[in-house]
C-alpha cells in the first residue's frame, strides 16, 4: 500500500468525501455494465467492491478506480452467451472463471515483463475498435431502453431486429419515457459541467417514478439484491467450458491492460510521476483474480469514474476504499431499493457510457492526416461490428502488426549528397542543391533489414547504381537507421554485394550499430566484410574513399554522429 507512505491526515477528508461522491456513480454503473454483459446486475456490485480493495493494497498508481467497464461488457457476453443463458447462474460462473483466467494471464505477463504487448494495438486500430465496441454496446441495450426483447448477434442484426419489432409491435411507452428521461438526466450535468454524476440523478429519479407511480407491473426492474456473501459457483462448469474460455481470456486480458496502462500512465505523467507497467499488470491481475472468486467478472481501470474521483478531490487509493465500503453498506442496509430500479435506466447508463468511447475529433483528424491509417481504423470498426467482438480483438492486433510490416516493408530511403554550406550529407530529393560525391553513391535506408524488406533494400541500391550514369567505385550505406538484420535480409545483402563486385563496385557501411555489425559478422561474413568495410561516420568514409577513389584503412569504432 504505497499510498500510505507519508499519508497526510489532511488528505483524509478529501478522500472520504470523494469516495462518498463516487458511490453515486459506482452503483448504477456496476449494475448497468453487468446487465450489458448478460449477467445479473448484482454481479456488477461484487465486481466493483472487491477489485477496489485489492487494488488499494497492491496497485502502484496514486489513484485509479477499477471496476466493470462498458468496453469489456460485450467481450464478456460474447465469451459467455454461447455457453449459457443470459442472466443465469451458469453465465455468472463462466464470467467468474473468465476473470480468473484473465488475472492469471496478467500475473504471468507481469512475471515475464510483457507490458510492451499493449503496443500491439496502434492508435488508429484502437480508435476503430472502440468505435465498434460503442456501437455494439449501444445496439445491445437499445431494445431494453424501448421495452423490447433484444435479438441478433452483431450490432447490425440488433438494430434491424429492433426496427422490425418497433414497426410490428410498437414500443413500451413507460420504459421509453424512463429510458429517455434517464438519458437526459445523465447528459444534462455533463453539459452544465456539474461534478455530481448524472447517473445518480437518473437512478434516483427513475426509481422514485416507479415507486410513486406503482409501475413495477408495467416495467422490467432489477429486483431486490440477494442477501449474504457471494459464493463461487464453479461446480456446474465442465472441462470443456474451461477450455473454451482460454482464448477469449487472452484477448480480453490484452484489452484490459491496454486500457488500464494508457490511463495510469496518462495520470502519472500529468502529475510528473511514473508508474511501473509491470506492477500495474500484476495489480490488475490480482484484482481480476479476486473478482472472479467472489461472483464478479472481468474489470479494468475506468476512464470515466477515475476522473470523477479526482474532480471530487480524491488524492489516494483511500478514495476507492471508502467507495467500496459504502457500496457494500448499501447492499447490506437497503438491498430492496433496487426492486424499483428499471432496467431501462441501466440501459441508458450503458448507452451514455458507450458514446464516450467514440472520439469523433480524433477520427476526423485521422481522415485529414492519413487515409491509409483511416482505412485501418475503419477496418477494425467493420471487423468488430460484423464478425464479432472477440474475433475483432484478434483481427485488430493482426491489422496493427500488418501496419507495422507495411511501414517497415517500404521505409523511407534516400540518396545523400554534399552541401558545401551545411555540414553533413543530405537527402538529394529534399535538397536538390546537394552535390553527389565523385566516385561514390551515398544511400540511406530508414528501417531494420528483415525478411520483408531485404529485397526492397537491394533493389533500391541497384537502381541508384544503374541510374548513376557516372563512374562509381563504392556504395556507402548510411546505416544508422538499420537497427537489426535477419538471415533472409543478409542473403539479399550478400547477393547485392556479389552484383556490385561484378560491376567493380565495393559495398561499405557507415555508422552501423555495433550489435548489428557483430550480428553481421557472426553470420559468417568475416571473409567478405573485413575492417575496411565499416566506417564510424559517413564523413569518415567519404574522406577516406574519395581521396584516391579506392578503399583505405577504415576506422572500426561504432560511434559518431549521423548528419
Amino acid at each position: 500500500m504505497t499510498w500510505l507512505r507519508g499519508y497526510s491526515l489532511g488528505s483524509l477528508r478529501h478522500d472520504a468525501l470523494a469516495g462518498a461522491a463516487l458511490v453515486g456513480l459506482l452503483i448504477p454503473a456496476g449494475m448497468a455494465y453487468a446487465q450489458a454483459a448478460a449477467l445479473a446486475p448484482v454481479a456488477g456490485l461484487y465486481a466493483t467492491i472487491v477489485p477496489l480493495l485489492v487494488y488499494a493494497a497492491v496497485g502502484p498508481s496514486r489513484i485509479l478506480i477499477l471496476g466493470p467497464d462498458s468496453a469489456l461488457a460485450p467481450m464478456i457476453s460474447a465469451a459467455v452467451l454461447p455457453l449459457a443463458a443470459a442472466g443465469s447462474a451458469r453465465a455468472l460462473a463462466l464470467a467468474g472463471l473468465l476473470a480468473i483466467y484473465i488475472g492469471a494471464f496478467l500475473l504471468l505477463g507481469a512475471l515475464l515483463r510483457l507490458g510492451a504487448l499493449t503496443g500491439l494495438l496502434s492508435g488508429p486500430i484502437r480508435l476503430g475498435y472502440l468505435a465498434g465496441i460503442a456501437l455494439t454496446v449501444a445496439a445491445s441495450q437499445l431494445p431494453t431502453l424501448l421495452g423490447l426483447e433484444g435479438r441478433g448477434q452483431t450490432p447490425w442484426e440488433h438494430l434491424a431486429a429492433t426496427a422490425a419489432d418497433v414497426v410490428q409491435r410498437g414500443i413500451g411507452p413507460v420504459p421509453v419515457a424512463l429510458g429517455l428521461g434517464s438519458l437526459a438526466l445523465i447528459w444534462l450535468p455533463r453539459r452544465l459541467r456539474w461534478r455530481v454524476p448524472g447517473a445518480l440523478f437518473a437512478v434516483l429519479g427513475s426509481g422514485l417514478a416507479v415507486w410513486l407511480g406503482g409501475l413495477t407491473h408495467v416495467v422490467a426492474t432489477v429486483g431486490p439484491l440477494p442477501q449474504g456473501l457471494p459464493v463461487p459457483q464453479f461446480t456446474q462448469l465442465t472441462p470443456g467450458d474451461a477450455a473454451s474460455l482460454l482464448a477469449p481470456a487472452a484477448g480480453v486480458a490484452l484489452m484490459v491492460f491496454a486500457d488500464t496502462g494508457v490511463l495510469s500512465q496518462s495520470l502519472a505523467l500529468r502529475e510528473g510521476r511514473s508508474v511501473s507497467g509491470t506492477r500495474e499488470m500484476a495489480a490488475l491481475g490480482a484484482s481480476n483474480l479476486a473478482a472472479g472468486l467472489v461472483s464478479g467478472f472481468p474489470v479494468s481501470a475506468s476512464s470515466s469514474r477515475t476522473p470523477v474521483a479526482i474532480d471530487a478531490g480524491g488524492r489516494t487509493q483511500l478514495t476507492g476504499v471508502v467507495a467500496a465500503l459504502l457500496t457494500a453498506a448499501f447492499m447490506a442496509a437497503i438491498p430492496g431499493v433496487t426492486a424499483f430500479l428499471p432496467k431501462a435506466t441501466l440501459a441508458a447508463v450503458v448507452i451514455a457510457a458507450a458514446t464516450g468511447l467514440v472520439d469523433l475529433r480524433a477520427i476526423v483528424r485521422l481522415w485529414r492526416l492519413s487515409r491509409i491509417e483511416f482505412g485501418l481504423m475503419f477496418a477494425a470498426f467493420a471487423c468488430v461490428t460484423t464478425i464479432g467482438v472477440l474475433q475483432g480483438i484478434v483481427i485488430a492486433v493482426a491489422l496493427s502488426l500488418l501496419d507495422f510490416i507495411r511501414r517497415a516493408w517500404g521505409p523511407y530511403r534516400a540518396e545523400l549528397g554534399d552541401r558545401p554550406d551545411v555540414p553533413g550529407y543530405h537527402d538529394i530529393s529534399r535538397h536538390p542543391e546537394a552535390e553527389r560525391v565523385p566516385g561514390l553513391i551515398l544511400a540511406r535506408f530508414d528501417a531494420p533489414l528483415f525478411f520483408a524488406n531485404g529485397a526492397v533494400f537491394s533493389s533500391f541500391v541497384r537502381e541508384l547504381v544503374e541510374n548513376a550514369h557516372r563512374r562509381v567505385t563504392h556504395v556507402v550505406i548510411a546505416a544508422e537507421p538499420i537497427t537489426g538484420i535477419d538471415t533472409t535480409a543478409l542473403d539479399e545483402v550478400l547477393l547485392l554485394d556479389d552484383w556490385l563486385s561484378a560491376h567493380g563496385i565495393e559495398l561499405v557501411f557507415a555508422e552501423l550499430k555495433g550489435p548489428v555489425k557483430d550480428r553481421l559478422l557472426r553470420f559468417g561474413t568475416r571473409g567478405r566484410f573485413g575492417p575496411g568495410t565499416f566506417y564510424p561516420t559517413v564523413s569518415a568514409a567519404v574522406r577516406d574513399l574519395r581521396a584516391d577513389g579506392g578503399a583505405g584503412e577504415a576506422a572500426t569504432d561504432d560511434g559518431g554522429p549521423h548528419h
